[in-house]
């Protein structure tokens, strides 16, 4: 339960059979729970390479971080797979706005589109098109050593396959 030892009470597992994840980016790692038993671990995984943040603004190269759903796939992702995350959240625009990084109007049209499309809109100024992904063609030594991505999570094609078998649509992952 190392990933878990220091989880901020709010993220905490909602009941003892939900199938989580847990991406950390102190340690580059990526846990898979099911409630507090941890089933798998993937490292090392490469993260933004500005490293992760509460709050992200599009092309800045962090990853966002908090609590997300998956709410996609895309089996033809030039990343292999990629599974997307609901990114922005109500809370990221909300912590935007009251940061100045969102305006008002920006805000009051990102609701807007949450309430018409069911998703948040991915062209804010808080970025979008977040998810974990695997490396398609790129380099897996590089991968090993740094942080690459624009803002999402990156595994192995094969941990992205693996992950793509055990979570579904609504999956609840936490980047911290």
């Amino acid at each position: 339960m190392a990933g878990l030892d220091d989880l901020d009470a709010r993220f905490a597992p909602r009941h003892a059979n939900e199938l989580w994840l847990l991406v950390d980016d102190r340690s580059a790692t990526l846990y898979v729970y099911r409630g507090n038993r941890e089933l798998e671990r993937m490292q090392p995984i490469a993260l933004g390479r500005a490293g992760v943040a509460p709050i992200r603004t599009r092309g800045d190269r962090r990853t966002p971080s908090g609590e997300f759903r998956v709410d996609r796939f895309n089996f033809d992702s030039r990343f292999h797979i990629f599974l997307g995350l609901d990114y922005p959240t109500p809370w990221h625009a909300r912590d935007a706005l009251e940061a100045g990084v969102m305006s008002q109007q920006e805000y009051d049209d990102y609701f807007a589109y949450l309430r018409h499309h069911g998703r948040p809109p991915q062209d804010t100024v808080l970025g979008g098109d977040i998810g974990i992904h695997g490396l398609g063609q790129g380099d897996p030594a590089f991968h090993r050593q740094y942080h690459w991505t624009q803002g999402c999570v990156a595994v192995t094609n094969e941990q992205i396959e693996r992950l793509s078998q055990l979570v579904d649509i609504g999956t609840r992952v936490v980047i911290r």
